[in-house]
């Protein structure tokens, strides 16, 4: 998880809004990079196996780094979002269509 969170952190520093967006390509890659692990470590860790817990520290990190996925993928669209995201609710919408530009459409309303 510190892995994810670390390269949300460095993502979003590094990130340069593109100058015509929408940039497409690049908020599909940051699903797949950033958000899609992210939230797939959050599944893996209530049903695989024997469940796993997050102290709150934790699961606030877990939760602050798809959120930072989610705004830099708006950021490719041109769009500026303060996310705010539950993990659950993006693990359950994960689970449901099985697609990550699905679920960042209908977390995010990006793009319209």
């Amino acid at each position: 998880m510190d892995d994810l969170a670390d390269r949300a952190a460095a993502a979003r520093a590094s990130f340069d809004p593109p100058a015509d967006p929408p940039d497409e390509e690049r908020a599909l890659s940051l699903l797949r990079e950033g958000f899609g692990p992210t939230v797939s470590l959050y599944v893996e860790c209530r049903t695989g196996g024997d469940p796993v817990r997050f102290d709150a520290a934790e699961f606030e990190r877990l939760e602050a780094a798809m959120n930072e996925w989610l705004e830099l993928y708006a950021a490719c669209y041109g769009v500026e979002l303060d996310a705010d995201y539950t993990v659950r609710t993006a693990a359950e919408a994960l689970l449901d269509t099985h697609d990550l530009t699905d679920v960042a459409r209908v977390l995010t309303g990006v793009p319209e």
